[in-house]
């Protein structure tokens, strides 16, 4: 989803100061989800899926670089045929980001994960972007979700939510010398409050009602015998 403005703010102090702690985020929860497909949905600029191992990776937005162009309220993958969907800062800026996460519900196979990055309401930065208003240039123009309230929307969804994080706490301050004066906050914040972290990243995990997991039949027959063991147990000490 192509952003005006937000090339310009991705090379600012701001900007890089929030990018670094996200992409290193995205590199350690991406490592571990396995399957073949795997969509970045926006912000091409940065390769949130470079340290996964899936076959196939790319990004879908509406305008170069990305690999696939396509409208995040309409991907054009079909239903049921993606293993990971990652949406860094798509819900707060897009036109509809309900229909957003029921297009992600739709293209995620069952047990499809969801990674999604957004700015904190209840942060230093949501205070600052109350008083710039709507009308102010990215990023603080943005519909920031708390996490209590994604959390419900991907509960509606039947999405399960699971590993989330908070970082940065500094002030939003524009120059990159003040930045790192405020550095001492980063590990005060992530003992003290976390919760009040400038940007956040929540995982999701698609689930299926009615959907069995099949497994091979000597594992079944092993918890068969596991569970007939105590009453087995109790009968040989009642014959004694």
């Amino acid at each position: 989803m192509s952003i005006p403005g937000f090339d310009e703010w991705l090379q600012t102090p701001q900007g890089r100061y929030i990018l670094e702690w996200e992409q290193e985020r995205f590199d350690q929860m991406v490592a571990d989800i396995f399957g073949f497909n795997a969509v970045q949905v926006g912000l091409p600029q940065c390769d949130c899926l470079r340290a996964n191992r899936m076959p196939l990776r790319f990004a879908c937005d509406n305008a170069a670089p990305a690999g696939v162009l396509g409208d995040a309220h309409h991907l054009p993958f079909a239903a049921n045929s993606v293993d990971l969907v990652v949406l860094p800062h798509v819900l707060e800026f897009a036109a509809d980001p309900h229909q957003v996460l029921r297009e992600v519900e739709r293209v995620l196979v069952p047990e499809g994960q969801v990674l999604i990055s957004g700015f904190n309401p209840f942060s230093l930065w949501g205070v600052r972007r109350r008083l710039a208003g709507r009308d102010a240039p990215f990023p603080w123009r943005g519909q920031y979700f708390s996490v209590r309230r994604l959390r419900d929307l991907l509960k509606l969804l039947s999405f399960e939510t699971q590993a989330g994080c908070f970082g940065r706490y500094a002030p939003a301050v524009n120059q990159e010398k003040w930045l790192g004066r405020w550095h001492f906050l980063e590990l005060a914040g992530d003992r003290w409050w976390p919760i009040f972290g400038s940007v956040y990243l929540l995982q999701g995990i698609k689930r299926q009602h009615g959907l069995r997991l099949l497994t091979p039949a000597w594992h079944d027959r092993k918890a068969r015998a596991k569970a007939l063991a105590p009453a087995v147990q109790r009968m040989q000490r009642g014959d004694r």
